[in-house]
């Protein structure tokens, strides 16, 4: 197949100024009005107050764009912007970082949990990883539609020639990735259903972690090298920066579910006092 969209969705003419608005930057705003949508839901099933969701979305927009774009700069391609650094601030023209995202998120959510006692920041962080992975799906696919994150050379039916590149079928790895966040996302969502809501402190967090980094890491071998000096390497970059968020995502679940194990103990124990003499004896 050979692609030849446009990465312009439409041009926001103002007088002489006219502004191309790129499918890219509409699919990632996206993300953050479905996010109130899902978030606003999920505060109403667990009792807490809806309203607090617009200050929540506004500290992960900045966390995010903050830290997406600075992980670019600072791991990507920082000669280019020492030697620009008035382009450092040009998100418009492309250049962010997942694994950036994240850390920006985490900082955000850390602060804004400070200011709410009933909001831990790893309550907060659970729901977040419900919710992050359809927001990676989309993203992935304004990738595809902008003809960037390239997937290595293929030789299957399926290749895609992003004619805006070169001549060459290649994997459409976007679309892989776009594939496995939203299988993520439905695996998470239903979780939380199932449990109502009621889910051990950091699990979905974690497995967040584990799942969203290890689909990226490996999906990483179909994809072209993002920076000239990962020339020569067995791993990407992305690879390497994916490996110590698996390894949290393990410590936070295992945490999460030996947490529960105990808690679910007491309670059972607690329960166990409780009962009358007789009951008790019964029960041995």
């Amino acid at each position: 197949m050979t692609w030849t969209f446009s990465p312009v969705a439409f041009t926001l003419a103002i007088g002489a100024i006219h502004w191309p608005v790129h499918w890219y930057g509409l699919f990632f705003a996206s993300t953050f009005f479905y996010g109130i949508f899902i978030f606003r839901w999920m505060y109403r099933l667990e009792g807490r107050p809806p309203h607090d969701v617009y200050d929540l979305v506004l500290v992960v927009i900045g966390g995010t764009l903050i830290g997406a774009r600075l992980a670019h700069v600072l791991f990507y391609d920082p000669g280019y912007y020492l030697r620009h650094p008035w382009k450092i601030a040009a998100v418009w023209e492309g250049g962010l970082a997942s694994h950036g995202a994240v850390l920006g998120i985490l900082v955000a959510v850390w602060i804004y949990s400070r200011t709410k006692p009933d909001q831990g920041f790893l309550w907060i962080c659970d729901r977040i990883g419900l919710s992050v992975p359809l927001s990676g799906c989309l993203i992935r696919i304004g990738n595809f539609l902008n003809s960037e994150i390239l997937g290595r050379p293929a030789d299957v039916p399926w290749g895609v020639v992003f004619a805006r590149i070169d001549d060459i079928p290649r994997h459409p790895v976007q679309l892989y990735e776009a594939l496995c966040y939203l299988v993520i996302f439905l695996v998470q969502f239903g979780y939380y259903r199932a449990r109502h809501g009621r889910i051990p402190e950091g699990y979905l967090f974690g497995s967040f972690f584990i799942l969203v980094f290890g689909s990226r890491f490996v999906l990483e071998f179909f994809k072209e090298h993002q920076t000239s000096f990962e020339s020569g390497w067995s791993w990407t970059l992305g690879q390497w920066l994916s490996l110590p968020a698996v390894m949290t995502g393990i410590f936070l679940v295992v945490h999460a579910i030996r947490s529960e194990v105990c808690r679910n103990s007491r309670e059972y124990q607690d329960r166990g006092a409780d009962a009358p003499r007789s009951e008790s004896r019964w029960l041995r």
